[in-house]
């Protein structure tokens, strides 16, 4: 059974988001604030976090940057009414997985909740993958560079994982969303982009001058 929070300031939203998710027989916490939020993922562990943009007091923005420096392994997808590239680009770059900007379809909403969380549900077809610097243990959700650890968000992950089980391949911005981000994915491909530079950010000696992630011009990205 998924736990989900669902942090957002308004109660006619926050109500339609959690009957939608109980119909999935799915555990459904309520957060009406980021401070509110936060002392509810100190005591329990969540799949997903549904992360408004807009909240009193403390931003989304900052909410989910707080819960990345504690928790990288939970799915958090922002909620937000709107619709500038600028706002959905300043939310994955404050550590989330996805955004779905309001209003939105419940059904949508739970596809995307789904893959999400596959995204750290599925079995591996290598449990351990050594390349060079970098070794990666699906099982363990575990990457390291050189032997030191670092930590991956569920979509960073997944994305070398994708990246060191093909390396060399070149991979198009829309293979990269239906392999990682699946058909339920209905955004705009800049988000690929944005979790390719956090990756870089982590992994890359000099990001602007990457070594391992290419830049393949009029296609996509490859792993070296």
């Amino acid at each position: 059974m998924y736990k989900i929070l669902v942090v957002e300031d308004e109660d006619a939203i926050r109500r339609f988001i959690k009957i939608n998710i109980k119909r999935q027989n799915w555990e459904v916490d309520e957060a009406s604030s980021g401070e509110e939020a936060f002392k509810m993922i100190k005591d329990k562990l969540y799949d997903c976090v549904l992360l408004d943009l807009m909240l009193p007091g403390i931003s989304g923005i900052e909410v989910a940057k707080k819960i990345r420096k504690s928790n990288e392994a939970v799915g958090i997808i922002m909620l937000t009414a709107k619709s500038q590239d600028q706002d959905k680009i300043e939310g994955l770059e404050s550590g989330a997985d996805d955004y779905i900007t309001k209003p939105f379809n419940p059904t949508e909403l739970i596809l995307r909740i789904k893959g999400l969380v596959k995204r750290v549900d599925t079995v591996p077809l290598q449990k351990v993958i050594k390349d060079g610097d970098f070794e990666l243990d699906s099982e363990k959700r575990e990457f390291r560079k050189n032997g030191e650890y670092i930590e991956l968000t569920p979509t960073e992950f997944a994305i070398m994982e994708l990246f060191m089980q093909n390396p060399e391949k070149a991979f198009t911005r829309d293979e990269l969303l239906d392999r990682i981000w699946g058909d339920s994915f209905f955004g705009e491909s800049k988000i690929v982009d944005v979790n390719i530079r956090r990756i870089r950010s982590k992994i890359e000696e000099d990001a602007a001058n990457p070594k391992y992630i290419n830049t393949v011009w009029g296609v996509g990205y490859r792993y070296r």
